[in-house]
């Protein structure tokens, strides 16, 4: 690759993901003559909190400059103006950042003539599931992939992830539930489900941005690992030498659960990824495997991070 094509390149967000981009995007920019620039709020940037100045005396030590900026409260055309200078703007800000906000940014991107755009479309695959969902978020990430499609102007990337997998593994989802020495399927055993580790997405997408001959205007999909909930579950037993009760909960379980509390955000995950729509592909189609990328499974990541309890 040639540093023309990627002279600058921005990222919005230094979170979890974030922070995991623009690690390997310093990387392999380090070596093209690529600027790369983080936007982070005011706030942020003036911190004294141990934890901030860490995260910013580590940016700095990559080379990553520093900008600053409101992605939730500046405006359309504030954010135009600043991402106008670089010519791919990666962004890392999720859900969290409220309703209405990938929206602008798509906005932000297309106004400020940005010349690629990766939007935060890292996780299922929103085409296949559609509009209305039992989770109402998924329905602005059609927008954003309408407002992208429908314009010649910003080139762009669509990176779909699947489930982060470390979120298998979180007890307020309760996929796995180790404290109850438990594994729920979602939908049912045989419901396959997608997952990448947030290093990985970092340094895929990196490789994706600096891909020869250049990637644009596609939906690039990643997987650390693909399977059933069933293979989910043996491989818990199997890593951590343990045999886990295994409970199934069905899309009408599900989805009685979701009418009981209809604005609970995980309720209407577990609904979405029981339906099984969009939310698995088969490890053969993704970008790493068609690049020979090694990547973290399932099993790799309880090996690296679960330990089995005594006496087991």
């Amino acid at each position: 690759m040639t540093s023309t094509l990627n002279p600058s390149i921005l990222v919005l967000g230094a979170g979890e993901l974030g922070m995991a981009v623009l690690r390997e995007v310093a990387v392999m920019a380090a070596s093209s003559d690529v600027r790369v620039s983080v936007l982070l709020r005011p706030a942020t940037l003036q911190s004294s909190a141990a934890d901030k100045q860490k995260e910013l005396g580590e940016l700095r030590a990559l080379g990553v400059e520093l900008l600053a900026g409101d992605l939730v409260n500046d405006s359309q055309p504030t954010l135009a103006a600043l991402f106008a200078p670089f010519d791919t703007v990666i962004s890392c800000i999720g859900f969290a950042a409220g309703p209405g906000t990938q929206r602008k940014l798509a906005r932000a991107a297309i106004e400020g003539g940005v010349k690629r755009f990766v939007p935060w479309q890292f996780g299922v695959d929103y085409d296949v599931i559609g509009r209305g969902s039992a989770q109402d978020l998924f329905d602005e990430q059609l927008d954003v992939r309408d407002l992208l499609r429908g314009q010649q102007n910003t080139q762009w990337i669509i990176i779909s992830t699947g489930m982060f997998t470390s979120f298998l593994f979180e007890p307020s989802f309760a996929v796995v539930d180790l404290a109850q020495d438990t594994v729920h399927a979602l939908g049912d055993w045989d419901t396959t489900v997608t997952v990448t580790t947030p290093e990985d997405i970092g340094r895929l997408t990196a490789q994706v941005v600096f891909a020869d001959p250049r990637i644009a205007n596609q939906v690039v999909y990643t997987a650390g690992d693909t399977l059933t909930y069933g293979q989910l579950a043996d491989t818990v037993d199997a890593v951590l030498g343990r045999r886990v009760k295994r409970i199934r909960w069905s899309v009408p379980q599900l989805q009685a659960d979701l009418a009981e509390q209809p604005e609970d955000g995980l309720r209407k995950y577990r609904v979405v990824f029981a339906q099984g729509r969009g939310v698995a592909w088969d490890l053969a189609s993704t970008f790493n495997a068609q690049r020979q990328i090694a990547v973290t499974s399932v099993a790799d990541w309880i090996g690296h991070n679960l330990k089995a309890p005594q006496g087991r």
